[in-house]
């Protein structure tokens, strides 16, 4: 069977929980192939995601490294079984790996948690604004690149919209302030978020400006939950595209970072109470 070429970012994670299984138990991929009886380089090919496992190999490779930790085993089997694409496939050439894995990231989260701190999170930004935030970008886009990102990004608000994954959104008071597109698209987007704020799986917190500590980095962030817990990913906005961390540090970082967030933010109605002041602002400033 030829290895594959471009494995997904569910491919590649499962083979990195896999290398991960085999180091804790302080096996060499010499040693795990001996007791697999495979040769090496399938073992190298598994973790690299270049071919395929199957879930019995999966139950395998957790039998000689002696993990006794069903639930995650259980969910590397079911993700080895995985095979229908995502409807992100679709866009593959026309954007880059990062919008498809993100997309990809949230299609299979049990939960989502977003830090925003320079621009609404996109899977509650409307149309005008994330034509703005994209148009910012420079050399400016060719218009069909554009409107492919745009689209793109609304296909992701209605896949996460209709499967109803609960997503609790922090958004720091610079994010609600910045007026991509101008003060009448910004308001537009800010009246968006109190209708979204109305959806049960939806809350939106407000870190104001007067917050005594600013939490975290200064990027934007998203933490998709997995089925088990060492599962869980952490995705970082940056210049150049998108970060995606999986290591256990990383994940207890940004779980210890998100708890203060809960901690410290303002309560939901107090957020929606403090976004229609600065929606108020800007209607009395620009009206």
């Amino acid at each position: 069977m030829p290895g594959r070429s471009n494995p997904t970012l569910r491919q590649r994670r499962l083979g990195v929980e896999l290398r991960k299984m085999r180091e804790q138990a302080g096996l060499g991929g010499t040693e795990l192939s001996g007791l697999l009886g495979v040769s090496p380089s399938i073992v190298t090919q598994m973790e690299s995601a270049k071919i395929g496992v199957s879930p019995e190999r999966v139950r395998s490779i957790a039998a000689a490294c002696k993990c006794s930790n069903t639930p995650p085993v259980d969910a590397l089997a079911k993700m080895a079984v995985e095979r229908t694409k995502g409807w992100w496939q679709a866009y593959r050439g026309a954007l880059s790996t990062s919008f498809i894995e993100v997309a990809e990231m949230e299609s299979y989260a049990q939960g989502l948690f977003t830090w925003a701190t320079t621009y609404i999170p996109g899977l509650l930004q409307t149309r005008d604004y994330a034509s703005a935030v994209f148009s910012r970008i420079t050399p400016p886009l060719p218009q069909h690149d554009l409107e492919n990102r745009i689209e793109f990004r609304l296909k992701r608000q209605q896949v996460i919209s209709a499967s109803g994954v609960p997503c609790t959104a922090f958004i720091h008071e610079a994010a609600l302030r910045m007026q991509f597109g101008g003060p009448k698209v910004l308001a537009s987007q800010l009246e968006s978020l109190l209708v979204d704020a109305e959806r049960p799986e939806i809350s939106i917190r407000v870190v104001p400006f007067d917050m005594h500590t600013f939490l975290g980095s200064g990027e934007n962030l998203m933490f998709a939950m997995g089925p088990v817990p060492e599962l869980d990913t952490l995705q970082m906005d940056i210049s150049r595209g998108v970060l995606f961390f999986d290591s256990p540090a990383e994940l207890n970082t940004h779980r210890d970072l998100f708890a203060r967030m809960d901690e410290t933010a303002l309560p939901i109605d107090q957020s929606q109470d403090f976004i229609r002041s600065i929606k108020k602002e800007l209607d009395d400033k620009y009206d």
